[in-house]
């Protein structure tokens, strides 16, 4: 492992599992003048997400890489000139450590080695198809009034065709599926259209639910829900 990232070797299967935001991770050199009981919230982590990351790459013997700092370092999952890379707020909390801090220092060290070895590990595979994993907050501190329903979200930007299948693949499991929400993959996909819609290489982008997944049994459900759902969407597209 790297600060950058964890690579988990689950197997095989030209399918990589993807995980922008799967650490709350802060290197001792940095300093986010933040409460440290944030890291524990949504700002900081996708919550539930390594550990569904991590029952998947071992359910389908699959390669996951999992992000290796909070996206409150540097969000991974932000084009390298988009204005939310480096966050000085956060739903309401300000992160004043990185007003004055070393953009490059952060890009060179988390963001450039992240995205290559994405790059890397897909280059090396056949027929890859790309399983993003991200969560979502049902309740917003800084818009309280915005209603969440949804169990679980399927994010996407031009290309469609995963989505397609997995929804009522979704539906049928028994989860209450936003296509689209909590906000559309059109604005929010830099990971995916950089490695997957850029390349033509097919994936499928999902956010749970983080009350749905914050202990073992929440996670272990939707690792078993997600599986069947990745691999029948990469046998319709690889």
């Amino acid at each position: 492992m790297t600060q950058a990232y964890e690579q988990i070797d689950g197997g095989g299967l030209d399918l990589l599992i993807v995980a922008d935001h799967a650490s709350a991770h802060v290197p001792a050199n940095i300093d986010l003048g933040i409460n440290p009981a944030l890291l524990h919230e949504h700002i900081a982590v996708d919550i539930g997400v390594a550990e569904v990351s991590r029952s998947l790459a071992e359910q389908l013997g699959a390669t996951a890489i999992l992000g290796g700092v909070s996206r409150l370092v540097i969000d991974l999952n932000r084009e390298e000139d988009a204005p939310g890379l480096l966050p000085v707020m956060s739903d309401g909390h300000a992160i004043p450590g990185n007003r004055d801090a070393d953009l490059n220092d952060r890009m060179m060290r988390f963001h450039h080695p992240y995205h290559h070895r994405v790059a890397q590990l897909l280059d090396a595979m056949t027929s890859p198809f790309i399983l993003s994993v991200h969560s979502f907050t049902p309740k917003l501190a800084s818009d309280p009034d915005q209603q969440r329903p949804w169990d679980i979200g399927v994010l996407y930007n031009q290309d469609d065709r995963a989505a397609r299948i997995a929804i009522p693949l979704l539906e049928a499991a028994g989860l209450k599926v936003g296509d689209q929400l909590p906000y559309a993959g059109t604005l929010l996909n830099a990971t995916m259209n950089r490695h997957a819609e850029a390349n033509g290489i097919p994936y499928l982008g999902v956010e749970m639910r983080q009350d749905l997944v914050g202990d073992a049994e929440g996670q272990a459900r939707f690792a078993a829900i997600l599986g069947p759902v990745a691999l029948a969407c990469r046998r319709a597209l690889t």
